[in-house]
């Protein structure tokens, strides 16, 4: 990725706010970008302010009438950063307060029953080659199953290199993930048969570098291919989507995932103190609370586990308060 150059009359202070942010393990690839536009904004508007007011806050973080209602309060939340930054230097700073802007109504995870889920991949093993992406009949039905079966991000399968993905043993290397951070994820034996056979087809003579589900000129497939490709699979396989924001998203393929996890150890009676640390470090989660999100999800979507659950752990599923972070 080329280095964005600041140019507006923050640049100094943005371009070593981001040196810090990396410095101490942030990826924070999409917050610079959030900071150029900033950057371009603040060059355009007020080419001579020296210190952060809240007119240029406010101003910066007026809605746009293209914008949901999510991305105003990612940019929010980036510029709340920087001010907090600049007041640590001691540069005069007006820092929005935290939940300034309401976040709306919280997305409701759709977990996927056994028959979608099988509908769903049915409709991939049905996609045909197609010259502009010569691979896709290969791809598509390896992908969303790899989703699924080991619970990954969506980015976290587009951007598997050749070299991530242990065909011998059966495990997958997930590299600067959300948080920069990396882990281990086991596959199934038959995944792992699957991706060796898929490897043959698509990797002939493999490079350590490549991209194990390439797009065109050897890059790695967009969201936006995966999204086209999943509405298809979706439409095809009779599973209702509910409109822009409403679901089912490629995403609940990972919530449903983690479900279908506690869902059959609670029925195998498994010690759900010593699982749910195993089921954190498979998903990549930073806290238990994320991990303990799914126990509340468990119980409403299977609601006959929920007296099982309750009373082998007293007080251990949180409230359902919904869901809108899209790459957890």
């Amino acid at each position: 990725m080329s280095e964005i150059i600041y140019e507006g009359p923050f640049k100094n202070h943005i371009q070593n706010h981001v040196e810090l942010k990396k410095a101490i393990g942030y990826k924070y690839d999409t917050d610079s970008h959030h900071l150029k536009r900033f950057d371009r904004f603040t060059m355009e508007k007020y080419p001579h302010a020296t210190d952060l007011t809240k007119e240029i806050v406010l101003d910066w973080c007026s809605k746009k009438p293209y914008e949901g209602q999510a991305n105003l309060c990612s940019r929010a939340s980036v510029i709340r950063q920087f001010g907090k930054y600049l007041d640590s230097i001691e540069v005069k700073a007006y820092i929005i307060p935290k939940g300034y802007f309401p976040t709306g109504e919280q997305y409701i995870p759709y977990i996927y029953t056994v028959d979608e889920l099988k509908g769903f991949f049915a409709e991939t093993e049905k996609c045909k080659f197609c010259y502009e992406c010569p691979n896709r009949h290969l791809i598509m039905p390896v992908f969303f199953r790899m989703i699924y079966m080991c619970g990954l991000r969506v980015s976290e399968a587009r951007l598997l290199k050749v070299a991530d993905v242990d065909l011998e043993n059966g495990i997958l290397t997930i590299n600067h993930s959300k948080k920069d951070n990396s882990r281990l994820v086991p596959m199934s034996v038959s995944l792992t048969e699957r991706c060796r056979l898929y490897s043959k087809a698509v990797h002939p003579y493999p490079k350590a570098e490549d991209y194990f589900f390439p797009a065109l000129d050897g890059k790695p497939m967009t969201a936006g291919n995966v999204y086209k490709n999943f509405r298809r699979f979706l439409w095809n396989a009779g599973i209702s989507h509910g409109g822009r924001g409403l679901g089912p998203r490629i995403h609940d393929f990972r919530h449903t995932y983690a479900v279908h996890c506690l869902k059959k150890w609670t029925e195998q009676e498994k010690e759900l103190t010593a699982y749910l640390p195993v089921l954190k470090t498979y998903m990549g989660h930073d806290s238990f609370e994320e991990t303990a999100y799914y126990l509340r999800l468990t119980a409403d979507v299977f609601p006959k586990i929920t007296l099982k659950l309750e009373t082998r752990y007293p007080g251990i599923i949180p409230q359902l308060e919904g869901y809108t972070n899209e790459t957890d």
